[in-house]
């Protein structure tokens, strides 16, 4: 319990939630423990939900070829990035369904908390403000992590190619929807 109150306390996540509505959410959460080299998921797996980091350190990885397929020296570098309690892995899969982009790989024994698609539909049941007060604070992040990817397009590419990323993904999106009210 101490350590999911460090997530309680310290999640940015969580900020905009008081205390008690920090609990409810959390107390719908499953603890799972995982050993040492173990993975959470793997790339393009179906993301179901995320996880809150209660203790440890994980690593979100991408592998070599998915990284840049049309690399001109023929060498792909692996990237990843080490994250800890109190951050969460995994966001955008609420609401949403997504592959993972990046496999995570535990570097230490992990203990994580996870809140799938069925907890917030519980959790949209039980609470709806607190709910709503969660789904804000994800499309917040979400929002700017979009953003920041934005930039990083233009900053590789140019204004053109994002513009058209961003509309022919919301393009898709809508063809998407129309084919399910035929």
């Amino acid at each position: 319990m101490k350590k999911q109150s460090n997530i309680v306390k310290n999640s940015e996540l969580l900020k905009n939630l008081s205390i008690t509505e920090r609990y409810e959410l959390l107390q719908l959460c499953h603890r799972r423990t995982y050993k040492s080299g173990e993975y959470v998921y793997y790339r393009n797996d179906p993301g179901s939900g995320l996880y809150f980091i209660e203790e440890g350190k994980i690593q979100l990885q991408v592998e070599e070829e998915a990284i840049n397929q049309n690399s001109e020296d023929g060498k792909n570098e692996p990237y990843s990035i080490t994250v800890e309690s109190p951050q969460e892995i995994g966001l955008v899969s609420i609401g949403y369904e997504t592959k993972r982009l990046s496999s995570a790989q535990c570097l230490t024994e992990c203990t994580l908390l996870g809140f799938f698609t069925p907890d917030f539909e519980t959790l949209k049941k039980r609470n709806p403000q607190t709910a709503v007060k969660f789904l804000e604070a994800s499309s917040n992040r979400i929002m700017k992590q979009l953003d920041l990817s934005m930039q990083k397009i233009i900053e590789i590419s140019d204004t053109k190619t994002a513009f058209q990323i961003q509309f022919e993904t919301q393009y898709l999106h809508s063809v998407e929807s129309d084919k399910t009210i035929d």
